[in-house]
């Protein structure tokens, strides 16, 4: 009975969040707490567990992506002041010319670039303010022109380590097992994109191929680029190699400000790469997440130095940790629903719990380990199937919805059996569904207000391209961790 009972308390709250009566920042928080309340009214938990083991140490689960979340705002809201941001896509459009198919995938991989780095409305506003404009000159559609941002967006938020972390925490997975998946999800998710674009360029008749004698060259030289680095990386080591460069670029704009100090900012070439050098020092060097960010963060004030730039750096912090607030008290509410969930962690508020019951299964767990057991797809074909038709759980905060009750849902997921890993397949590759197509985004119902045209149209015209993608990410899913 008491696991009935939680699975109640879990259909209501996902309930409440679908019809938009609660929003997640609440949910999250109630349905942990009443987990909670209905074990201390079956005489299984007390009141200190609740306080202690779900709400104590839940709060503080995810304090590592909490303090990433804060970090990966303030580079967001310092790559935006220094207009580092605004630059990139405005002199990308600006390459590409009057080509619409050569420019939507440029912007594509400029937002995606930028994305890896920055996040939040804010972001989303200042990029499509520059951008939009360009691409209807060339005459696309408003829905075309909205997808090419919104699958940009998505396909940085893969490529964001802030992003990882949550997943690396939540289910206990490695900086590596979680990277390759990314970048997996990224490499399936690209080849998606693209083909949004030139499908619905060539469905409206503005697949133009104009100036391809030349773009193979630029191809040609760039596959050419690593023959040519290939010996400065054999002869100083791949990572002592890369770990010089990225300190000699930084005291040489260092320098370069300081020889310039006093004059009107100017933005080099290398102040571009900020938003990739957390990036480069997770992948490349394996340096951990916070002292990633927070090099990346320091990258970027040496490279764009300038008077005042301690005062344009100290509002960045400010903004940028106010932006990212929401989502760390979802965190919260996140955490305190897997304590309720899996029980608290060993080395928190809630370790006390252990020490009092040192054989014992957390109440919560042990009551519905076996009603999920059965219903949770475990061979590799009734995982795709399963998943892929359960894809629009998803939208509309949805139980499948990473920030609705997603990781709630992985949580009873993990406790059913499930590895780990084929969790995260699930939550990441139906989080491109979330990311591209939700109507409840804040970002899809702006740009649909921004090119005129309504919200579900954005989700109707990009659907079937983020579900066909989802589907393939679920299939690398089960070639990792189901054996399929």
């Amino acid at each position: 009975m008491i696991g009935w009972g939680i699975g109640f308390i879990f259909l209501t709250a996902a309930a409440l969040m679908v019809a938009r009566v609660l929003p997640a920042l609440l949910a999250l928080p109630l349905m942990a707490t009443g987990m909670g309340v209905l074990l201390v009214g079956a005489g299984q938990l007390t009141w200190q567990d609740v306080f202690l083991e779900i709400w104590a140490d839940g709060a503080v689960r995810l304090a590592e992506p909490m303090v990433i979340a804060l970090l990966g705002g303030m580079l967001s809201s310092w790559l935006q002041k220094t207009g580092v941001a605004q630059n990139l896509v405005r002199g990308g459009a600006e390459l590409a010319g009057d080509r619409p198919w050569l420019l939507s995938v440029l912007v594509l991989g400029l937002v995606a670039l930028l994305f890896s780095a920055v996040g939040g409305l804010g972001a989303v506003i200042m990029v499509g303010t520059v951008v939009l404009p360009i691409l209807h000159s060339l005459g696309l559609r408003e829905y075309i022109s909205a997808g090419v941002l919104l699958f940009g967006i998505s396909l940085g938020g893969l490529l964001n380590p802030g992003n990882w972390a949550v997943y690396k925490t939540v289910l206990g997975l490695s900086d590596t097992e979680v990277s390759r998946y990314a970048l997996g999800v990224f490499g399936v998710m690209a080849v998606g994109a693209v083909a949004f674009v030139g499908v619905e360029l060539a469905r409206t008749r503005l697949l133009v191929w104009s100036g391809w004698r030349w773009e193979p060259v630029g191809w040609l030289g760039l596959a050419g680029l690593p023959w040519v680095v290939r010996p400065w990386v054999t002869v100083l080591g791949w990572r002592w190699g890369l770990a010089w460069g990225l300190v000699c670029i930084t005291l040489w704009g260092l320098g370069q400000g300081l020889r310039r100090w006093g004059q009107p900012p100017r933005l080099a070439w290398y102040a571009y790469l900020t938003p990739l050098v957390p990036l480069i020092l997770i992948l490349g060097l394996g340096v951990p997440f916070i002292p990633a960010f927070l090099l990346g963060l320091a990258y970027g004030f040496a490279v764009t130095l300038r008077r005042g730039g301690v005062n344009l750096l100290t509002g960045a912090i400010l903004e940028g940790s106010a932006s990212v607030v929401a989502a760390i008290v979802l965190m919260m509410g996140i955490g305190m629903t897997l304590s309720a969930v899996l029980g608290p962690t060993k080395t928190g508020a809630g370790a006390v719990w252990y020490t009092t019951h040192p054989d014992a299964v957390w109440p919560v767990l042990a009551a519905i380990q076996p009603l999920l057991a059965p219903l949770i797809p475990t061979s590799p074909w009734a995982y795709v199937v399963g998943f892929a038709l359960l894809a629009p759980l998803a939208l509309y905060r949805g139980p499948l919805n990473v920030w609705g009750l997603g990781y709630g849902m992985g949580g009873v997921m993990l406790s059913a059996g499930l590895p780990g890993g084929a969790v995260m397949g699930v939550l990441m590759s139906l989080g491109v569904i979330q990311g591209v197509c939700d109507p409840t985004n804040t970002h899809n119902v702006w740009l649909a207000n921004e090119v005129k045209t309504d919200v579900n149209v954005l989700l109707i015209k990009t659907l079937p391209y983020a579900w066909g993608i989802a589907v393939v990410g679920l299939i690398i899913a089960t070639q990792r961790y189901l054996g399929g």
